[in-house]
């Protein structure tokens, strides 16, 4: 294993400052209306993808250990998805100055997250230090969001062009140094991305333990809110996992899921493009139309952030203009 880089202050600092001296009107943040990151992840099927990621980053034993015992995943798994997609979508659809904002949130509440892996996991031993700002687990976590909302949207939607795909893999770097990440520490292209996640997910460094597991249960059982996925989510969440991993979270996948996720494709590839832009796009994204249009959010954009985000509004709304 190669020895971990943590994220110091100065290091994110220099990225913010390298992303906010790029062209462009600050009020469109880093990517704007004619952005793949726009298109995209205005998509409100892109949460097809949300429990595949999730248990991805699970996988990694120091995200495991990390949200085990800094986080209330355990009990409350529709609170701790609030508050990671309040972030998130701060980053994508906020002005600059929010965007920053939240990254510099992000970073102060990770420097206070660390301790020891309290078992072997794979390549890991028993007392191993871990960070939640190290660039390697960044780079795994940041893999999985962007590898798993590309897979979401082409269930629903057309596929993206191999030209669009690496725009977005592109754009997303963006995002990647909100979190710290600088680009040389990422595949070079989206061909070089999927080989790395490829590789990721056959490697000892991905593992599933006692820690790994019950959280698992956790967001696959929407523990803390009236929201239950259903079987035919689960299903989906266990086609898209890697089959050691699947078999780790004791995922069940026989005949009868595999059904459900054909149902599923058929249906959702009907039903979805039809479905209003109002309900289909997500509440960030209209507030940021709004914002462009020299609007506040109406009552619906504020209804649809609070199921999103759990807030009518994106993070620190005193800078959106």
């Amino acid at each position: 294993m190669a020895s971990p880089q943590y994220v110091s202050p100065a290091h994110i600092e220099k990225l913010r400052a390298e992303l906010d001296a790029l062209p462009g009107d600050p009020r469109l943040g880093f990517f704007g209306p004619d952005s793949l990151t726009w298109r995209i992840n205005r998509e409100s099927a892109i949460f097809l993808g949300a429990g595949r990621a999730a248990l991805l980053q699970l996988a990694h034993p120091w995200v495991a250990a990390s949200l085990a015992h800094h986080s209330n995943l355990m009990n409350d798994a529709i609170g701790r998805f609030h508050s990671t997609f309040r972030v998130i979508y701060t980053m994508l659809f906020g002005t600059r100055a929010q965007a920053i904002a939240a990254s510099e949130q992000v970073y102060r509440l990770h420097t206070g997250i660390r301790g020891e892996l309290p078992s072997a996991v794979g390549a890991h031993p028993r007392g191993e230090h871990y960070e939640a700002n190290e660039t390697g687990a960044l780079c795994w976590v940041f893999a999985t969001l962007v590898e798993s909302a590309v897979l979401a949207y082409e269930f629903v939607l057309p596929p993206l062009t191999p030209a669009q795909r690496e725009q977005y893999y592109a754009e997303s770097k963006r995002t990647a140094a909100l979190f710290g990440i600088p680009s040389d520490a990422l595949p070079a292209d989206w061909c070089a991305f999927t080989r790395y996640a490829a590789e990721m997910m056959g490697s000892p460094l991905l593992g599933v333990d006692d820690n790994a597991r019950r959280l698992g249960r956790s967001v696959m059982s929407g523990v803390g809110t009236w929201i239950l996925p259903p079987r035919w989510y689960r299903a989906l969440t266990a086609y898209w996992m890697p089959p050691r991993l699947r078999q780790g979270f004791e995922l069940p996948f026989g005949a009868e899921e595999e059904k459900a996720v054909q149902r599923s494709a058929r249906r959702l590839a009907v039903l979805y493009p039809r479905i209003p832009r109002l309900l289909r796009f997500v509440g960030p994204y209209h507030e940021a139309e709004a914002r462009l249009r020299g609007r506040t959010p109406g009552p619906l954009t504020r209804r649809s952030n609070l199921f999103w985000m759990g807030q009518p509004r994106l993070l620190y709304p005193q800078l959106s203009r």
